[in-house]
Protein backbone atom coordinates (compact mmCIF):
# COMPACT_ATOMS: atom_id res chain seq x y z
CA UNK A 1 0.00 0.00 0.00
CA UNK A 2 2.86 2.31 0.79
CA UNK A 3 4.01 2.04 -3.00
CA UNK A 4 0.99 2.88 -3.83
CA UNK A 5 0.94 6.27 -1.89
CA UNK A 6 1.19 9.58 -3.88
CA UNK A 7 4.08 11.47 -3.85
CA UNK A 8 4.10 14.37 -1.13
CA UNK A 9 1.53 12.89 0.90
CA UNK A 10 0.09 14.07 4.40
CA UNK A 11 2.48 11.95 6.41
CA UNK A 12 5.87 12.68 4.28
CA UNK A 13 5.16 16.45 5.12
CA UNK A 14 4.14 15.47 8.94
CA UNK A 15 7.61 13.63 9.18
CA UNK A 16 9.68 16.29 7.45
CA UNK A 17 8.16 18.55 9.78
CA UNK A 18 8.66 16.84 12.82
CA UNK A 19 12.84 16.68 11.85
CA UNK A 20 12.78 20.02 11.11
CA UNK A 21 11.59 21.31 14.66
CA UNK A 22 13.19 18.50 16.56
CA UNK A 23 15.72 19.12 19.17
CA UNK A 24 19.37 18.39 19.16
CA UNK A 25 18.65 16.09 22.18
CA UNK A 26 15.89 14.13 20.16
CA UNK A 27 18.47 13.94 16.69
CA UNK A 28 17.52 17.03 15.40
CA UNK A 29 19.87 20.11 13.66
CA UNK A 30 17.44 22.77 14.54
CA UNK A 31 20.92 25.25 15.06
CA UNK A 32 22.16 24.27 11.72
CA UNK A 33 18.25 25.12 10.38
CA UNK A 34 18.25 28.53 11.71
CA UNK A 35 21.91 28.99 10.50
CA UNK A 36 20.52 28.05 7.00
CA UNK A 37 17.10 29.85 7.34
CA UNK A 38 19.22 33.58 8.17
CA UNK A 39 21.57 33.01 5.77
CA UNK A 40 19.13 32.86 3.02
CA UNK A 41 17.21 35.45 4.45
CA UNK A 42 20.14 38.00 3.85
CA UNK A 43 21.34 36.72 1.27
CA UNK A 44 17.94 36.90 -0.45
CA UNK A 45 17.18 40.25 0.95
CA UNK A 46 21.00 41.88 0.21
CA UNK A 47 20.09 40.60 -3.62
CA UNK A 48 16.80 42.57 -3.85
CA UNK A 49 18.42 46.00 -1.89
CA UNK A 50 21.42 45.81 -4.33
CA UNK A 51 19.20 45.60 -7.55
CA UNK A 52 16.30 47.93 -6.30
CA UNK A 53 19.24 50.33 -5.38
CA UNK A 54 20.74 49.76 -9.01
CA UNK A 55 17.42 50.55 -10.66
CA UNK A 56 16.63 53.60 -8.73
CA UNK A 57 20.10 54.70 -9.75
CA UNK A 58 19.79 54.19 -13.33
CA UNK A 59 16.09 55.37 -13.47
CA UNK A 60 17.25 58.53 -11.69
CA UNK A 61 20.24 59.39 -13.47
CA UNK A 62 18.24 58.48 -17.47
CA UNK A 63 15.42 60.80 -15.34
CA UNK A 64 17.89 63.78 -14.99
CA UNK A 65 19.48 63.27 -18.14
CA UNK A 66 16.24 63.47 -20.58
CA UNK A 67 14.50 66.28 -18.03
CA UNK A 68 16.80 68.88 -18.31
CA UNK A 69 18.80 68.23 -21.63
CA UNK A 70 18.10 67.41 -25.22
CA UNK A 71 17.08 64.09 -26.72
CA UNK A 72 18.40 65.17 -30.04
CA UNK A 73 20.50 68.10 -30.87
CA UNK A 74 20.89 69.28 -34.65
CA UNK A 75 23.58 71.25 -35.62
CA UNK A 76 25.34 71.79 -38.68
CA UNK A 77 28.74 71.20 -40.39
CA UNK A 78 31.79 74.03 -40.51
CA UNK A 79 30.60 75.96 -43.72
CA UNK A 80 33.58 78.45 -45.10
CA UNK A 81 32.75 81.46 -46.57
CA UNK A 82 34.18 83.73 -49.14
CA UNK A 83 36.56 85.23 -46.87
CA UNK A 84 37.71 82.12 -45.47
CA UNK A 85 35.55 82.32 -42.01
CA UNK A 86 33.97 79.29 -40.78
CA UNK A 87 30.75 78.91 -39.25
CA UNK A 88 28.58 76.59 -37.76
CA UNK A 89 25.57 79.16 -37.34
CA UNK A 90 22.17 77.63 -38.58
CA UNK A 91 20.55 81.05 -40.35
CA UNK A 92 17.19 79.41 -41.54
CA UNK A 93 16.57 77.63 -37.73
CA UNK A 94 13.37 78.81 -37.67
CA UNK A 95 11.99 77.08 -41.10
CA UNK A 96 14.52 74.11 -40.01
CA UNK A 97 12.44 74.42 -36.83
CA UNK A 98 9.20 73.96 -38.10
CA UNK A 99 10.21 71.13 -40.40
CA UNK A 100 11.74 69.19 -37.20
CA UNK A 101 8.25 69.20 -35.60
CA UNK A 102 6.52 67.88 -38.06
CA UNK A 103 8.39 64.76 -37.81
CA UNK A 104 6.01 62.10 -35.88
CA UNK A 105 7.47 61.59 -32.34
CA UNK A 106 8.94 64.93 -31.99
CA UNK A 107 6.89 67.02 -29.44
CA UNK A 108 9.48 70.17 -29.59
CA UNK A 109 12.23 71.43 -31.72
CA UNK A 110 13.57 75.07 -30.20
CA UNK A 111 16.80 76.98 -31.58
CA UNK A 112 19.55 77.76 -28.83
CA UNK A 113 22.65 79.98 -28.89
CA UNK A 114 24.91 78.39 -26.69
CA UNK A 115 28.26 79.83 -25.25
CA UNK A 116 30.97 79.51 -22.69
CA UNK A 117 31.54 82.81 -20.01
CA UNK A 118 32.50 83.85 -16.82
CA UNK A 119 29.99 85.13 -13.95
CA UNK A 120 30.47 86.94 -11.40
CA UNK A 121 28.84 88.88 -8.54
CA UNK A 122 31.11 91.26 -5.79
CA UNK A 123 34.07 88.95 -5.62
CA UNK A 124 33.44 85.80 -6.29
CA UNK A 125 33.24 84.09 -10.16
CA UNK A 126 32.36 81.18 -11.74
CA UNK A 127 32.42 79.44 -15.38
CA UNK A 128 29.67 78.66 -16.92
CA UNK A 129 27.71 77.74 -20.17
CA UNK A 130 24.78 80.11 -21.19
CA UNK A 131 22.10 78.74 -23.22
CA UNK A 132 19.81 81.21 -24.86
CA UNK A 133 16.57 79.67 -25.41
CA UNK A 134 12.78 81.56 -25.11
CA UNK A 135 10.63 81.36 -22.70
CA UNK A 136 8.12 79.32 -24.07
CA UNK A 137 10.70 77.11 -25.00
CA UNK A 138 12.28 76.95 -21.20
CA UNK A 139 8.66 76.17 -19.67
CA UNK A 140 8.70 72.65 -21.56
CA UNK A 141 12.02 71.07 -19.99
CA UNK A 142 10.51 69.18 -17.21
CA UNK A 143 13.70 69.36 -14.98
CA UNK A 144 13.74 73.19 -15.43
CA UNK A 145 10.32 74.15 -15.39
CA UNK A 146 9.40 71.76 -12.58
CA UNK A 147 12.56 71.50 -10.49
CA UNK A 148 13.19 69.61 -7.16
CA UNK A 149 14.16 72.74 -5.72
CA UNK A 150 13.34 76.59 -6.93
CA UNK A 151 13.25 80.01 -6.19
CA UNK A 152 12.21 83.46 -8.08
CA UNK A 153 9.50 82.63 -11.19
CA UNK A 154 10.38 80.73 -14.55
CA UNK A 155 8.10 82.86 -16.61
CA UNK A 156 10.18 86.22 -15.88
CA UNK A 157 13.37 84.91 -18.11
CA UNK A 158 12.54 87.62 -20.40
CA UNK A 159 13.66 90.13 -17.33
CA UNK A 160 17.11 88.56 -16.72
CA UNK A 161 19.05 85.29 -16.30
CA UNK A 162 17.81 81.34 -15.02
CA UNK A 163 20.68 80.46 -13.05
CA UNK A 164 21.83 76.68 -11.51
CA UNK A 165 21.38 75.90 -7.67
CA UNK A 166 25.44 75.42 -8.12
CA UNK A 167 26.01 78.54 -9.90
CA UNK A 168 24.09 80.81 -7.14
CA UNK A 169 26.05 78.89 -4.65
CA UNK A 170 29.52 79.51 -6.15
CA UNK A 171 28.37 83.25 -7.00
CA UNK A 172 26.28 83.43 -3.21
CA UNK A 173 23.33 84.98 -5.98
CA UNK A 174 19.80 85.12 -4.73
CA UNK A 175 16.40 86.09 -6.95
CA UNK A 176 16.60 89.79 -7.77
CA UNK A 177 20.91 90.04 -7.56
CA UNK A 178 22.68 91.31 -10.54
CA UNK A 179 25.04 89.29 -12.11
CA UNK A 180 27.71 90.30 -14.70
CA UNK A 181 28.65 87.79 -17.54
CA UNK A 182 32.00 88.66 -19.18
CA UNK A 183 32.67 87.14 -22.71
CA UNK A 184 36.10 87.08 -24.51
CA UNK A 185 34.49 86.83 -27.65
CA UNK A 186 32.91 90.89 -27.20
CA UNK A 187 32.98 93.99 -29.54
CA UNK A 188 35.13 94.17 -32.79
CA UNK A 189 36.54 97.30 -32.58
CA UNK A 190 39.45 98.29 -35.06
CA UNK A 191 41.92 97.73 -31.96
CA UNK A 192 40.75 93.77 -31.81
CA UNK A 193 38.29 92.23 -30.04
CA UNK A 194 36.94 93.43 -26.79
CA UNK A 195 35.16 91.52 -23.91
CA UNK A 196 31.80 92.13 -23.47
CA UNK A 197 30.30 93.00 -20.39
CA UNK A 198 26.42 92.44 -19.60
CA UNK A 199 24.37 92.77 -16.01
CA UNK A 200 21.42 91.04 -15.77
CA UNK A 201 18.82 90.00 -13.05
CA UNK A 202 18.32 86.92 -11.68
CA UNK A 203 15.05 86.12 -11.89
CA UNK A 204 14.90 82.09 -11.22
CA UNK A 205 17.06 79.63 -9.52
CA UNK A 206 16.44 75.80 -10.07
CA UNK A 207 18.13 72.40 -8.83
CA UNK A 208 17.73 70.14 -12.09
CA UNK A 209 18.86 67.33 -9.96
CA UNK A 210 22.14 66.93 -11.48
CA UNK A 211 25.06 68.82 -10.03
CA UNK A 212 26.97 68.92 -13.42
CA UNK A 213 24.12 71.40 -15.07
CA UNK A 214 23.39 73.20 -11.41
CA UNK A 215 27.21 73.67 -11.50
CA UNK A 216 27.35 75.46 -14.90
CA UNK A 217 24.13 76.39 -16.71
CA UNK A 218 22.29 79.24 -17.42
CA UNK A 219 19.57 80.41 -18.95
CA UNK A 220 19.30 83.90 -21.35
CA UNK A 221 16.49 84.86 -23.47
CA UNK A 222 17.01 83.85 -27.05
CA UNK A 223 17.28 87.45 -29.20
CA UNK A 224 19.24 88.70 -25.37
CA UNK A 225 21.94 85.53 -25.78
CA UNK A 226 21.98 86.36 -30.48
CA UNK A 227 22.78 89.78 -29.46
CA UNK A 228 25.40 88.85 -26.87
CA UNK A 229 27.21 86.30 -29.16
CA UNK A 230 27.27 87.97 -32.02
CA UNK A 231 24.73 85.29 -33.15
CA UNK A 232 22.19 87.76 -34.80
CA UNK A 233 19.30 86.25 -37.05
CA UNK A 234 21.13 82.65 -36.33
CA UNK A 235 21.30 79.80 -33.89
CA UNK A 236 24.10 77.56 -32.84
CA UNK A 237 21.65 74.48 -32.83
CA UNK A 238 18.17 73.38 -32.67
CA UNK A 239 17.08 71.29 -29.03
CA UNK A 240 14.50 68.62 -30.20
CA UNK A 241 12.72 66.40 -27.32
CA UNK A 242 10.63 63.64 -29.13
CA UNK A 243 8.05 61.11 -27.32
CA UNK A 244 10.08 58.25 -26.65
CA UNK A 245 13.58 58.77 -25.78
CA UNK A 246 14.37 54.80 -26.23
CA UNK A 247 13.50 54.66 -29.99
CA UNK A 248 15.88 57.94 -31.06
CA UNK A 249 17.71 56.27 -32.68
CA UNK A 250 14.66 54.84 -35.46
CA UNK A 251 14.22 58.67 -36.13
CA UNK A 252 17.37 59.73 -36.74
CA UNK A 253 16.58 58.95 -40.77
CA UNK A 254 13.77 61.17 -40.72
CA UNK A 255 15.27 64.17 -38.60
CA UNK A 256 18.26 64.07 -40.95
CA UNK A 257 16.09 64.82 -44.01
CA UNK A 258 13.99 67.51 -42.16
CA UNK A 259 17.36 69.67 -41.09
CA UNK A 260 18.36 69.53 -44.51
CA UNK A 261 22.07 68.45 -46.63
CA UNK A 262 24.15 70.02 -43.51
CA UNK A 263 22.50 68.31 -40.86
CA UNK A 264 24.19 66.12 -38.33
CA UNK A 265 23.03 64.66 -34.88
CA UNK A 266 23.69 64.17 -31.75
CA UNK A 267 21.61 62.04 -29.42
CA UNK A 268 21.65 61.64 -26.06
CA UNK A 269 22.77 58.12 -26.44
CA UNK A 270 25.60 59.47 -28.02
CA UNK A 271 26.65 61.73 -25.08
CA UNK A 272 25.46 59.42 -22.15
CA UNK A 273 25.50 55.75 -23.71
CA UNK A 274 28.99 54.83 -22.54
CA UNK A 275 28.14 55.25 -19.28
CA UNK A 276 24.73 53.75 -19.15
CA UNK A 277 26.61 50.44 -21.08
CA UNK A 278 29.05 50.96 -18.20
CA UNK A 279 25.77 50.40 -15.58
CA UNK A 280 24.63 47.91 -17.42
CA UNK A 281 27.81 45.78 -16.97
CA UNK A 282 28.06 46.69 -13.52
CA UNK A 283 24.60 45.60 -12.81
CA UNK A 284 25.00 42.15 -14.12
CA UNK A 285 28.19 41.77 -12.30
CA UNK A 286 26.55 42.87 -9.23
CA UNK A 287 23.88 40.07 -10.13
CA UNK A 288 26.68 37.63 -9.99
CA UNK A 289 28.01 38.54 -6.75
CA UNK A 290 24.86 38.36 -5.40
CA UNK A 291 23.95 35.17 -6.70
CA UNK A 292 27.18 33.91 -5.26
CA UNK A 293 25.92 34.95 -2.02
CA UNK A 294 22.50 33.37 -2.32
CA UNK A 295 24.73 29.83 -3.54
CA UNK A 296 26.84 30.01 -0.25
CA UNK A 297 23.64 30.25 2.02
CA UNK A 298 22.17 27.57 -0.25
CA UNK A 299 25.22 25.32 0.92
CA UNK A 300 24.19 25.43 4.45
CA UNK A 301 21.13 23.28 3.71
CA UNK A 302 23.26 20.25 2.47
CA UNK A 303 25.36 20.67 5.94
CA UNK A 304 22.48 20.64 8.09
CA UNK A 305 20.99 17.90 6.12
CA UNK A 306 23.89 15.69 5.97
CA UNK A 307 23.92 16.11 10.00
CA UNK A 308 20.29 15.58 9.85
CA UNK A 309 20.48 12.26 7.53
CA UNK A 310 23.42 11.06 10.32
CA UNK A 311 21.27 11.54 13.25
CA UNK A 312 17.89 9.64 12.19
CA UNK A 313 19.74 6.96 10.60
CA UNK A 314 18.33 4.38 12.66
CA UNK A 315 14.50 6.30 11.53
CA UNK A 316 15.15 5.66 7.82
CA UNK A 317 15.75 1.72 9.20
CA UNK A 318 12.88 1.98 10.49
CA UNK A 319 11.10 3.27 8.18
CA UNK A 320 11.89 0.99 5.41
CA UNK A 321 11.77 -1.82 6.66
CA UNK A 322 8.18 -0.54 7.64
CA UNK A 323 7.90 -0.43 3.85
CA UNK A 324 8.51 3.37 3.49
CA UNK A 325 9.78 3.46 -0.23
CA UNK A 326 13.27 5.34 -1.15
CA UNK A 327 11.19 7.97 -3.22
CA UNK A 328 9.41 8.59 0.05
CA UNK A 329 12.36 8.97 1.57
CA UNK A 330 13.91 11.26 -0.84
CA UNK A 331 10.62 13.41 -0.78
CA UNK A 332 10.59 13.69 3.32
CA UNK A 333 14.22 14.65 3.58
CA UNK A 334 13.52 17.37 0.03
CA UNK A 335 10.75 19.01 1.65
CA UNK A 336 13.19 19.52 5.07
CA UNK A 337 15.64 21.44 2.95
CA UNK A 338 12.85 22.57 0.70
CA UNK A 339 11.20 24.05 3.27
CA UNK A 340 14.09 26.05 4.77
CA UNK A 341 15.31 27.25 1.56
CA UNK A 342 11.07 28.53 0.91
CA UNK A 343 10.72 30.57 4.40
CA UNK A 344 14.29 31.83 4.08
CA UNK A 345 12.90 33.18 0.43
CA UNK A 346 10.01 34.48 1.83
CA UNK A 347 11.74 36.16 4.49
CA UNK A 348 14.48 37.62 2.20
CA UNK A 349 11.85 39.14 0.39
CA UNK A 350 9.90 40.92 2.85
CA UNK A 351 12.81 42.10 4.51
CA UNK A 352 14.31 43.28 1.17
CA UNK A 353 11.46 44.87 -0.34
CA UNK A 354 10.40 46.73 3.39
CA UNK A 355 14.41 48.12 3.18
CA UNK A 356 14.03 49.62 -0.32
CA UNK A 357 10.42 51.15 0.30
CA UNK A 358 12.18 53.04 3.78
CA UNK A 359 15.34 53.25 1.98
CA UNK A 360 15.00 57.25 1.91
CA UNK A 361 14.82 57.42 6.12
CA UNK A 362 17.45 54.33 5.98
CA UNK A 363 19.92 56.30 4.22
CA UNK A 364 18.88 59.22 6.17
CA UNK A 365 19.58 58.07 9.23
CA UNK A 366 23.26 56.44 8.01
CA UNK A 367 23.78 59.59 7.46
CA UNK A 368 23.28 61.09 10.51
CA UNK A 369 24.70 58.72 12.53
CA UNK A 370 28.26 58.83 10.32
CA UNK A 371 28.08 62.52 10.47
CA UNK A 372 28.87 63.51 7.22
CA UNK A 373 27.22 62.82 3.61
CA UNK A 374 27.67 59.31 2.62
CA UNK A 375 26.02 60.37 -0.97
CA UNK A 376 28.35 63.22 -2.60
CA UNK A 377 27.06 64.62 -5.35
CA UNK A 378 30.03 66.23 -6.52
CA UNK A 379 31.16 63.08 -7.09
CA UNK A 380 27.92 60.91 -8.57
CA UNK A 381 26.41 63.57 -10.55
CA UNK A 382 22.96 63.01 -9.02
CA UNK A 383 21.41 64.46 -5.65
CA UNK A 384 19.93 61.19 -3.88
CA UNK A 385 20.50 57.40 -4.38
CA UNK A 386 16.63 56.03 -4.57
CA UNK A 387 15.57 52.53 -4.77
CA UNK A 388 12.94 51.28 -7.10
CA UNK A 389 11.42 48.09 -7.06
CA UNK A 390 10.64 46.20 -10.08
CA UNK A 391 8.70 42.64 -10.52
CA UNK A 392 11.41 41.39 -12.43
CA UNK A 393 13.87 42.08 -9.78
CA UNK A 394 11.96 40.24 -6.75
CA UNK A 395 11.10 37.09 -9.26
CA UNK A 396 14.49 36.63 -10.17
CA UNK A 397 15.90 36.75 -6.78
CA UNK A 398 12.92 34.52 -5.41
CA UNK A 399 14.09 32.26 -8.33
CA UNK A 400 17.44 31.58 -7.81
CA UNK A 401 17.14 31.64 -4.11
CA UNK A 402 14.17 28.84 -4.72
CA UNK A 403 15.87 27.05 -8.06
CA UNK A 404 19.57 26.79 -5.71
CA UNK A 405 17.73 25.50 -2.63
CA UNK A 406 15.89 22.98 -4.45
CA UNK A 407 18.88 21.34 -6.34
CA UNK A 408 21.21 21.77 -3.59
CA UNK A 409 18.76 19.49 -1.25
CA UNK A 410 18.33 16.32 -3.73
CA UNK A 411 21.98 15.55 -3.16
CA UNK A 412 21.84 14.66 0.18
CA UNK A 413 18.18 13.53 0.13
CA UNK A 414 19.16 11.15 -2.15
CA UNK A 415 21.68 9.90 0.56
CA UNK A 416 19.15 9.06 2.87
CA UNK A 417 16.97 7.25 -0.15
CA UNK A 418 19.58 4.88 -0.67
CA UNK A 419 20.50 4.24 2.92
CA UNK A 420 20.66 0.50 3.72
CA UNK A 421 18.13 -0.03 6.53
CA UNK A 422 20.10 -3.13 7.78
CA UNK A 423 23.44 -1.11 7.59
CA UNK A 424 21.29 1.75 9.40
CA UNK A 425 20.02 -1.43 11.89
CA UNK A 426 23.05 -3.38 12.55
CA UNK A 427 24.24 -1.46 15.48
CA UNK A 428 20.75 -0.53 17.11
Amino acid sequence: MAGRTRPFSGFEWMIAWRYLRAKRAEGGVSVMTWISLIGITLAVAALIITMAVRAGFRSEFVDTILGANAHVTIYQTIEVSETGQTSRVITDYEAMAARVREVPGVTRAAPLVKGQVMASLGNRNAGVEVFGISQEDLLTIPRIANPDQFRGDVTRLDDGVAIGWGVAQELGAEVGDKVKLISPNGVKTPFGTTPRVNVYEVTYIFQAGRYDIDRTRVYLPFAEAQSYFNREGGADELEVMVEDPDRVDEMATALLMAGGDRTLLWTWRDASGAFLSALQIEDTVMFVLMSVLVLIASLNIISGLVMLVKNKGRDIGILRTMGLTEGAVLRVFFLCGALVGLVGTAAGVVLGCLFAIYFDPILAFVNGASGGEVWDASIRGIYRLPAELQLGDVISAVALSLGLSFVITIFPARRAARMNPVEALRYE
